[in-house]
C-alpha cells in the first residue's frame, strides 16, 4: 500500500474484474441504478512490485471507474458503496476457488445516467475496468464514536443524523456501515422508489419520495426541518445528494446550530487534483472536490443559485405536454416544409435510395443529395478513407455521375420518397455552377444546395467559400438563374465565416447550412508518407461538433440582427451522432440538422434522433421545434 507522509493511502491505477453487474431492485424506473461489483486482487494491479498497492477505502472515497473497452475519455468518480477484503472461505464461497483470497471487493451503485455511465451499467463478469482511488478524503467519525474505548463497535452520546438523496445514498450508507447500529438516523430521499438502504442499522429510517411511492410523500423537506434536527438532539448531519437538498441541509444546520459534513459533486477529468476542473466555491476560495473534498465542512461552502450563464437566463420549468398531446416536429425551410428538422447530409446518404433496405428513409425531413457536378467525375486516387478517434477522414473528391445523368435517373427516386429532396451542386467554375443550375431549375427539386466549400477538389468548391468576394460572386451567379430556394453550404476553414454568411444572404441566399467538413491531415507512420495523395483530406464526426456548434451560434447571432425580412434559417452539419448532439444545435439557433458520418457507424441515426427529438419535447413541454430555437442566443 502506498501511503502519504500522514499515514493516508494515496490513489493508485489500478486494474479490477466485474464480479457483478446487475440492476437493483426498488430504483424506479427498474434499470436507472445498478450496482456494480469490482475485484482488486493481485494479479489485477498495476505496480512494479505486482502486489496488492491498494487497501479498502473509507468512507466517502470515491474511485475513478473507465471500462477497458471504452468509447469515453475520461473514467466516471463514482463513490463507494461498500468495500471488503475477501478471505480464502468468501473466495470459495463466492467464485468457487481462492483465488480471491485477499482480494478487495468494491460495490458501487450507478445512475445510468450518461454515455459513461451507461458503459459502466453495461459491463459483463469477467468485464475489465480501470480504475484510480482511492480519491478524496472521508467522513470524520463522530465524535462519541471516535474518542469511545471501544471504537466503532460502541457507541455513548448523542446520534448523528444521516442524509442521502438518490444515487447520493451510496456514500452515506456506505459510511453508516462504519458506525454502531442504533448510533444514527437515516433520512433517505428519492424521486421514486428506493435502494441501498439494506445494511442500514439506524436507529430510525425515514424514506421519502417525491411521488408517494415509498414512505412520505415529498422530497426531504417534508421529513427533515429544523424542528427535526432540534428535536434529534444531533451531534452532527452528514449529507450526500443533489446540490439543491445539500444546499437545503446546510440551512437547516445553520438555523439550528448543528455541525454538518457535505459530500460535494462535480465533473472530474483527473481524480487526484490536477485538472482542477472540479472546483467548488467556498468561503475560504476555491477548492478541489477530488483532492480538498469530496467531503466538505458545510459551513464553509458556497451554494449560489445560477439565474444565468454566459449572460443567457436559465430557462423556466415548462410542464411536460399531455399524454394525447404530441411535438409538431416540422420546420419551414425557405418556404418548403419538412416533416421533421433531421435532413441526410450530401456525401453520405447517396440519393436515399440506397438506405432504403435498411431503415424506412420516409421518415427523414429530407436528403441532400451526393454532391453534383455539370460533368460526372471519377473522383480522387488513392486512398480515400481514414479512421480516426471520434471521427472519419475522407478524401472521395466529388465522384459523381454528373448532373445530367441525376435528372433523368436519380432525382425521380429521390422525389418518389417522402422526405424533401435536396439538391447538392458543386462546381470547379462561376460557369458550372451557372449551367448546372440552369438544368436544376427545370426540374422539381424542391430546394438547391449550393454547395461552396468541397475541401477535397482542386478547383472550386471551398475556394469560392474562403471569402466574402468568391461566396457573393458564386451566390449571386446561381440565383440569376434559378428562383429554387437556394441554401448555400459553406465551410469552416474560412477565416471570416460569418461575413461570408452574411455576404451570401446579402447575393440572395435562402439558408446557409454549415459546415461542410474540417481540413486535417493525415501520416502513415510506418511508411512515412501521408495517407492521401492530396496530403489534406475533410475531417467529420463526433470530434468536430463543439467547433461546430460554435460556428452555428455565431452565424445565427449575426443573421438575428438583421431586419427581419432579411433573416433566413440555418441548417446545422457537424459530428451528430445522437438526438441530444441535434437538440444542442437547435438550442444554438439552426432550424434544421443534417446527419452525415455517423449514419456509416449506426445507419438508424437518423431514426434515433427524430424519435429522441420528439420524447425530449414532450417530456420538456415543447409544442415546436420554434419554442427551443435559439434558447441560447442572447436576446
Amino acid at each position: 500500500m502506498i501511503k502519504d507522509c500522514h499515514g493516508e493511502p494515496l490513489p493508485v491505477y489500478a486494474r479490477g474484474v466485474v464480479s457483478e453487474c446487475i440492476p437493483l431492485v426498488g430504483a424506479i424506473p427498474f434499470g436507472s441504478v445498478y450496482s456494480l461489483k469490482v475485484l482488486l486482487s493481485a494479479g489485477a494491479k498495476f505496480g512494479a512490485d505486482g502486489g496488492l498497492q491498494g487497501g479498502e477505502p473509507a468512507a466517502g472515497q470515491f474511485y475513478m471507474l473507465h471500462a477497458l473497452r471504452s468509447d469515453v475519455l475520461l473514467g466516471r468518480p463514482i463513490s463507494v458503496y461498500h468495500s471488503c477484503t475477501l478471505t480464502a472461505e468468501k473466495s470459495r464461497e463466492l467464485y468457487g476457488s481462492e483465488k480471491y483470497a485477499g482480494a478487495i471487493e468494491l460495490t458501487f451503485l450507478i445512475l445510468l445516467k450518461g454515455k459513461g455511465t451507461r458503459e459502466l451499467c453495461s459491463l459483463d463478469f469477467g468485464d475489465l475496468v480501470n480504475l484510480i482511488g482511492p480519491c478524496g478524503n472521508r467522513f470524520p467519525l463522530p465524535i462519541s464514536v471516535s474518542e469511545n474505548a471501544g471504537g466503532a463497535g460502541a457507541c455513548s452520546g448523542k446520534k448523528v443524523c444521516i442524509v442521502g438523496g438518490g444515487i447520493g445514498v451510496a456514500p452515506v450508507a456506505g459510511f453508516a456501515e462504519t458506525l454502531p447500529a442504533g448510533s444514527y438516523d437515516f433520512f433517505a430521499s428519492f424521486k421514486s422508489g428506493s435502494y441501498g438502504l439494506e445494511n442500514l442499522k439506524a436507529d430510525k429510517l425515514v424514506i421519502t419520495t417525491d411521488d408517494g411511492s415509498v414512505g412520505v410523500h415529498g422530497m426531504l423537506p417534508a421529513a427533515l426541518d429544523v424542528e427535526v434536527l432540534k428535536a434529534g438532539n444531533y451531534e452532527a448531519v452528514y449529507a450526500c445528494g443533489p446540490t439543491p437538498m445539500l444546499a437545503y441541509v446546510q440551512k437547516i444546520c445553520k438555523e439550528a446550530g448543528i455541525k454538518c459534513w457535505l459530500s460535494m459533486e462535480a465533473r472530474m477529468a483527473c481524480g487526484v487534483g490536477v485538472c482542477l476542473g472540479c472546483v467548488i466555491d467556498t468561503s475560504e476560495g476555491k477548492k478541489r472536490c477530488c483532492k480538498d473534498g469530496p467531503i466538505f465542512d458545510g459551513a464553509i461552502l458556497e451554494f449560489k443559485q445560477v439565474t444565468e450563464v454566459a449572460g443567457v437566463k436559465v430557462q423556466p420549468r415548462r410542464e411536460p405536454l399531455a399524454a394525447n398531446e404530441e411535438p409538431d416536429l416540422s420546420v419551414n425551410i425557405a418556404g418548403v416544409k419538412l416533416a421533421n428538422p433531421v435532413i441526410g447530409s450530401s456525401g453520405t446518404f447517396g440519393f436515399g435510395t440506397e438506405y432504403k433496405s435498411l431503415f424506412d428513409v420516409n421518415r427523414l425531413g429530407g436528403i441532400s443529395s451526393k454532391g453534383l457536378t455539370l460533368e460526372p467525375r471519377q473522383g480522387n486516387d488513392g486512398i480515400r478513407l481514414h479512421e480516426t478517434p471520434s471521427g472519419l477522414m475522407n478524401s472521395i473528391g466529388l465522384q459523381n455521375p454528373g448532373i445530367p445523368h441525376f435528372i433523368e435517373y436519380e432525382l425521380p427516386e429521390m422525389l418518389a420518397l417522402k422526405p424533401v429532396a435536396i439538391a447538392n451542386l458543386s462546381g470547379s467554375s462561376l460557369e458550372t455552377y451557372v449551367e448546372g443550375a440552369k438544368l436544376l431549375d427545370k426540374t422539381e427539386v424542391p430546394i438547391i444546395e449550393l454547395n461552396i466549400s468541397c475541401p477535397n477538389v482542386s478547383a472550386g468548391g471551398a475556394a469560392f467559400g474562403m471569402t466574402c468576394v468568391g461566396a457573393e460572386s458564386a451566390v449571386r451567379a446561381v440565383r440569376a438563374v434559378t428562383k429554387k430556394p437556394l441554401i448555400v453550404k459553406l465551410t469552416p476553414q474560412s477565416q471570416e465565416l460569418v461575413p461570408v454568411a452574411l455576404a451570401c444572404i446579402e447575393a440572395g441566399a435562402d439558408g446557409i447550412s454549415l459546415c461542410n467538413s474540417f481540413q486535417g491531415i493525415a501520416i502513415d507512420i510506418e511508411r512515412g508518407i501521408p495517407v492521401f495523395d492530396k496530403l489534406k483530406a475533410g475531417f467529420g464526426g463526433p470530434a468536430v461538433r463543439p467547433i461546430a456548434v460554435r460556428l452555428v451560434y455565431e452565424v445565427v447571432e449575426a443573421i438575428n440582427k438583421l431586419p427581419s425580412e432579411k433573416r433566413v434559417p440555418v441548417i446545422a452539419i457537424g459530428g451528430i451522432a445522437t438526438w441530444e448532439d441535434a437538440v444542442e444545435f437547435i438550442m444554438a439557433g439552426a432550424s434544421a440538422i443534417q446527419v452525415g458520418t455517423n449514419t456509416f457507424a449506426n445507419p438508424y441515426t437518423m431514426i434515433e434522433v427524430i424519435d429522441g427529438l420528439a420524447a425530449f419535447m414532450k417530456r420538456k413541454g415543447y409544442q415546436n421545434i420554434e419554442q427551443m430555437r435559439g434558447l441560447i442566443q442572447k436576446k
